[in-house]
């Protein structure tokens, strides 16, 4: 209790004691001494940039193949075991999302086992996450699709719906056609690969962060309706055209609307078959995770029976089911992409680039952070730009990481890349040995496994109501992001959705949240007035606060809000002042005027000749009295104006001082220079004196750049904290109450 009271006595002796004003000079003259720096010559930097020693080099190597790092320590008795259940679990995860996700790049099937092949070999090599599984993923996928069908559709080699030409002449030109949009996604693809390369070089590994949380959920939530609606065709059995583009969600809608009638029931029925029982099986995983060593692979388990039931009963030939078709045995030779296409595939490649990175870097950061290692932003660029250029090269198409295998890789027991290299060598045992076997697999099944492996996007519908309460603005951006990219496409509304994220942080430097402080008792803290019961304002004084930098943008509204929140406008004081001046100066010659005419008729009485030397009498002793109190009304108006007009302004205001607290502005531009500026003149043209507490160095060295400091405006106007210029205030003017 005495420890307390102590206390209490010390803090409150604390507060009243004067303290000084740090400004940047005191601080280099008595406190701190800044550090001498030589520039450095062009020669010291080249050399320190280009020199190279073994340890240089052994650390550029080794940063640029992390597999070197780690591989060499590998604990085989703690780690093999698993890694190898957890690259088999996901090596057979590979095969059925393999096929099934070429059908939504567009190309035929083989390529999706092609594309999870050589990029998830090579990233054992280059990546720096232990646990995500890199391959085909549905909204890199189906971004991939309409470019191709953008670039070469149905209607350029004549293949359209319904079309009664020669069966051996619809497969050629189908062969031609599905030849051409290989070369189109292995463009995209190098395309991507070498923009994420070059980015990782550059150390641009921070591009992700301008594709938020909700912008990435709405994208991806819209990607995974377009996704849906691509494999509804091939559910019901239907043929007809894909689109792409903008509204290419609503022609996809009303196509397979106008073709209804023409549903093959027995793809229907394998389907929904097929969904029942992937549902119910992926409902058991989830539900008996713990129980389970390995999660139950249905999906390669519905694909062996599809395939085989498809087998048996000829469902092509029998029922006019769509089945993959051609699988050849083996890997294709290399071959160079086409570079004439390119120019016309920039953009899509930035955006499948950005968009591929930032998949793969947020879930690796997820399990970085729970096994406690880290990931590098800009290898992780690196490696994605080596998988893509180099398999593109090998017919594969943009790779990313897949949500649903790497939670597999790391539920089942994966503790490092070898898990990824061993997934990557049961995908390649099936392509140069068993790959034909799955010719007779139905399409209608790999459009099964692609909608249900989006049942966890869809769940993402549920951010609606957790950002309704918790930051509305994020609330739109997730909305505009779906919007946009279910309606203009993946590729422009990832546009408008990363430009309309930008405008939200403009619109919040525009209206941030303003709060007039109070102190709270017997401290140095300072809280909002409003929203605090202790937070008591301090009289004569106006505390401002606003969370944003000061610049062009938002100076208008800062000093239009200030003047609302503290009830102190310059501009009404002086026009009060003005009004005051002019009655002043009215109610002058009004008694200017009466004078001149008592004058007059005194002159005029002193002209009669009886009665004149007592009329100059009077006349002499009035005029002496009118000179006397004239120069008596002179000094008293001399003497009392400062403090007339001082009594007129405390009539109209009782704040003496306005302390802007600097501490949430971390910059400042020419513009807020001047605002800053005219604030302070402006005031003190009233008889209100601006300080500013807790502004930072760096924006005081912005205001030396441009000239802030002068006669008016001095250093000594700036204060460490708030309550040092709080302090400032109260021993300026003793009389404000503590």
């Amino acid at each position: 209790m005495e420890h307390t009271e102590v206390d209490n006595v010390s803090r409150t002796l604390m507060y009243h004691v004067e303290r000084p004003v740090y400004n940047e000079d005191y601080i280099e003259t008595h406190l701190l001494q800044k550090k001498s720096k030589k520039p450095k010559s062009l020669r010291q930097v080249l050399l320190k940039h280009l020199c190279c020693s073994s340890k240089r080099l052994k650390s550029i190597v080794f940063s640029f193949i992390p597999i070197l790092t780690w591989l060499p320590s590998y604990p085989i008795k703690k780690y093999l075991l698993g890694d190898v259940i957890s690259g088999i679990s996901t090596g057979v995860m590979q095969l059925p999302q393999g096929l099934a996700y070429a059908m939504l790049a567009a190309v035929p099937p083989v390529y999706g086992l092609y594309s999870s092949f050589y990029p998830v070999f090579l990233y054992t090599f280059f990546g720096t996450s232990r646990h995500i599984s890199i391959g085909t993923f549905a909204v890199i996928s189906l971004m991939i699709g309409g470019v191709v069908v953008r670039e070469a559709p149905d209607a350029m080699f004549d293949i359209t719906a319904g079309n009664d030409t020669d069966v051996t002449v619809l497969q050629a030109r189908t062969e031609a056609r599905d030849a051409m949009r290989v070369k189109i996604a292995a463009g995209v693809t190098l395309l991507a690969g070498l923009i994420q390369f070059c980015l990782g070089l550059l150390r641009f590994g921070f591009v992700a962060i301008y594709l938020t949380e909700p912008l990435v959920r709405g994208f991806t939530t819209a990607a995974s309706v377009h996704v849906l609606l691509s494999q509804l065709k091939y559910l019901f059995g239907i043929k007809t055209s894909r689109f792409s583009g903008p509204f290419s969600a609503i022609y996809s809608v009303v196509a397979l609307g106008s073709n209804i009638k023409t549903t093959n029931v027995a793809a229907l029925i394998v389907g929904v078959i097929c969904i029942i029982l992937l549902v119910a099986v992926k409902e058991i995983n989830d539900r008996f995770k713990q129980k389970l060593p390995v999660p139950i692979p249905v999906e390669i388990i519905v694909v062996i029976i599809s395939t085989g039931a498809s087998y048996g009963l000829n469902l092509s030939d029998t029922y006019g089911v769509d089945i993959v078709g051609n699988i050849p045995t083996g890997l294709l030779p290399p071959a160079l992409p086409d570079f004439g296409l390119i120019s016309s595939l920039l953009m899509d490649s930035v955006a499948i680039a950005i968009v591929g990175f930032s998949m793969s870097i947020s879930m690796a950061k997820i399990f970085a952070i729970k096994h406690g290692y880290k990931v590098s932003g800009n290898q992780e660029l690196i490696a994605l730009g080596l998988c893509n250029c180099a398999g593109s090269f090998f017919h594969t198409f943009a790779v990313t990481c897949s949500m649903s295998r790497s939670l597999v890789q790391e539920s089942t027991g994966g503790k490092t890349q070898i898990a990824g290299l061993l997934s990557s060598l049961v995908v390649l045992l099936v392509i140069v040995a068993i790959g034909y076997l799955f010719e007779p697999l139905p399409q209608t099944v790999l459009a099964a496994i692609i909608m249900v492996n989006l049942m966890g996007m869809f769940k993402q519908f549920r951010d609606i109501p957790s950002f309704w309460r918790s930051s509305k603005i994020e609330l739109t951006i997730w909305l505009v992001a779906f919007i946009a990219s279910l309606l203009l496409g993946l590729d422009y509304g990832l546009l408008v959705s990363v430009g309309f994220a930008v405008l939200t942080i403009v619109y919040r430097t525009q209206r941030p949240k303003c709060r007039i402080l109070g102190q709270i008792p017997q401290t140095d803290l300072y809280c909002d007035a409003e929203e605090f019961e202790e937070a008591v304002e301090i009289p004569a004084i106006k505390i401002f606060s606003a969370n944003c930098p000061l610049y062009f943008a938002n100076s208008n509204m800062y000093m239009d809000t200030l003047k609302k929140m503290t009830g102190v406008d310059p501009a009404e004081l002086q026009a009060a002042m003005e009004t005051k001046k002019k009655g002043e100066k009215k109610m002058k010659e009004k008694q200017k005027k009466t004078a001149d005419q008592k004058r007059k008729a005194i002159v005029k009485l002193t002209k009669d000749m009886e009665m004149s030397v007592k009329h100059e009498l009077v006349d002499e002793g009035i005029h002496e009295d009118i000179q006397s109190n004239g120069q008596c009304a002179k000094e008293e108006n001399h003497c009392l104006e400062t403090d007339e007009t001082q009594i007129f302004l405390d009539s109209l205001t009782h704040i003496h001082y306005i302390i802007l607290d600097f501490t949430p502005v971390i910059f400042i531009d020419s513009v807020g220079t001047k605002t800053l500026k005219s604030i302070i003149k402006e005031y003190s043209e009233v008889g209100v004196t601006v300080l500013v507490g807790g502004c930072r160095e760096s924006v005081l060295t912005d205001l030396n750049k441009f000239n802030f400091f002068e006669n008016s405006v001095t250093r000594e106007l700036f204060f460490p904290t708030i309550h040092d210029a709080v302090l400032y205030c109260r021993d300026k003017y003793c009389a404000f109450s503590p």
